[in-house]
């Protein structure tokens, strides 16, 4: 009985011995990757935005016309078509664009609404 106390012993005290090993370190985190450059815009041709915007405008205003004469027009497009002219008139290309698009866009719709049928 002896013998195998001390084999259970050896045995224990191997276990514990394996199990005490020190800890691997952990590696050192990652470096950060370096943050990307922002790319700066091309420069904006204020002459050529600002004929982009009398251009949207002049389609804008043909779009416009066209649902009138087919009695589609809708208020929505056409106070978009007055604040894309008064853009226009206070040089701000941007709004002119946006106020043009959505003029061009609401007379279409009008447009396709006299496809359906009338409510009664």
């Amino acid at each position: 009985m002896l013998h195998g106390m001390r084999v259970f012993a050896l045995a224990a005290a191997l276990i514990v011995g394996a199990c005490a090993t020190e800890p691997k370190p952990e590696p050192p985190p990652p470096a950060p990757a370096p943050e990307p450059v922002a790319a700066k815009p091309p420069p904006v041709d204020e002459k050529a935005r600002a004929e982009e915007a009398r251009a949207m405008l002049a389609q804008a205003e043909t779009d416009v016309q066209r649902a009138r004469s087919k009695r589609a027009l809708w208020l929505k497009a056409w106070e978009e078509l007055i604040a894309a002219r008064r853009a226009v008139e206070r040089n701000d290309p941007p709004a002119a664009i946006e106020h043009s698009k959505r003029a061009s866009e609401f007379a279409q719709l009008g447009l396709e609404q006299l496809a359906y049928p009338a409510v009664k």
